[in-house]
């Protein structure tokens, strides 16, 4: 119920993390289509990144301001710290607070003064303002990590390189948002370098409990998780694309016109292989570099044909084996026999 600096740091990574799932399942997705030249209406959907950059802006995001207050010189206090929230974050639409210049929440009792709130994409969360600029810091004095580098024992001394005098650095050490920012952009930008598959997890209660379904918990999940959207893009749109060359190269045994080599472009040489397995025209369409299948039940019928296919040609490759060593063999003994018939001859 109370939540401080470190379920703040939590969702803000959710919040990136959010952002990266609409970025590839959304907006990449109706991108290609577009790219690919296949006809397409765009499906609205919400995007996160006005949250993000809420948090994470460098000139006025909170983590900025939490920064700001930690560095300057004076009194400073989470009080101060919520004060400057409330005049630059004031008109943000996804930004709460009794205390700030816009009175829309002046009469919000559920919103004590001691507090902001953040609509996330997934509800709104009220933030306790106590601890986050202590928290933010992170100091250890430095006396402290010398006093521990000069102890005798070797593991104290190694959890302390920083005392060691000859690596003094009188720079302020970087605060725990600040580290915690330039984590999460690594992984971001990891992330993005890969082919991620998405699981969503679904509570069915708050109980943890079995055969418990709260059907306005699941709703809630399922609206704020951004899942509508994707439904209705992935229902919209096509559930497989691949490129020409692999695809003809995957699929080219189905048909005698393709098989064993097609002489010619790619693209032709998978239309010719749809047409002579005659799948309905509105189960594909042709892109620009890519087929695009809309219904699974149509890849699993090619996959089942190139099944059943690859059974055949193993069938007929064995037959040929077998014919071949049998016919080799009879002329070996046709061979033999004739030479015991002439050398019977001679000495009959």
């Amino acid at each position: 119920q109370d939540n401080s600096f470190e379920q703040f740091i939590i969702n803000y990574c959710n919040e990136k993390l959010q952002q990266i799932f609409i970025e590839l399942t959304l907006k990449e997705e109706q991108e290609e289509y577009i790219r690919e030249g296949i006809e397409w209406t765009h499906i609205e959907y919400f995007n996160n990144a006005i949250i993000c950059d809420l948090i994470e802006n460098n000139q006025t995001g909170i983590l900025a301001m939490l920064d700001e207050e930690c560095l300057r010189p004076g009194t400073v206090t989470d009080e101060t710290f919520l004060e400057k929230l409330n005049q630059v974050c004031a008109t943000h639409q996804h930004f709460e607070s009794r205390m700030s210049k816009c009175s829309r929440f002046l009469n919000d009792t559920s919103l004590p003064h001691s507090c902001f709130r953040i609509q996330h994409y997934a509800g709104k969360v009220m933030y306790q303002v106590e601890g986050f600029v202590d928290k933010n810091n992170d100091l250890l004095y430095r006396d402290l990590s010398q006093a521990m580098w000069k102890a005798n024992h070797s593991l104290i001394k190694a959890l302390f390189p920083e005392g060691n005098p000859a690596k003094i650095n009188l720079k302020r050490p970087p605060t725990a948002g600040s580290q915690f920012k330039a984590s999460v952009a690594t992984l971001m930008k990891n992330l993005q370098t890969k082919n991620p598959n998405y699981i969503r997890c679904i509570k069915p209660n708050d109980k943890k409990a079995a055969h418990i379904f709260n059907e306005a918990l699941v709703c809630h999940q399922i609206r704020y998780l951004g899942l509508l959207e994707n439904v209705r893009v992935r229902r919209a749109g096509y559930a497989f694309r691949q490129p020409y060359e692999p695809c003809l190269e995957r699929y080219k045994m189905l048909c005698k016109q393709t098989w064993p080599h097609w002489r010619g472009p790619a693209r032709a040489g998978v239309e010719v292989l749809f047409n002579e397995l005659r799948i309905p025209e509105e189960e594909f369409s042709f892109g620009r570099s890519k087929i695009f299948i809309r219904n699974p039940r149509t890849l699993f019928k090619l996959e089942d044909l190139r099944k059943q296919r690859l059974e055949d040609l193993a069938t007929l490759i064995g037959k040929i084996y077998r014919g071949w060593k049998c016919r080799t063999h009879f002329l070996l003994m046709k061979k033999c026999q004739v030479v015991i018939a002439s050398w019977y001859r001679r000495y009959s």
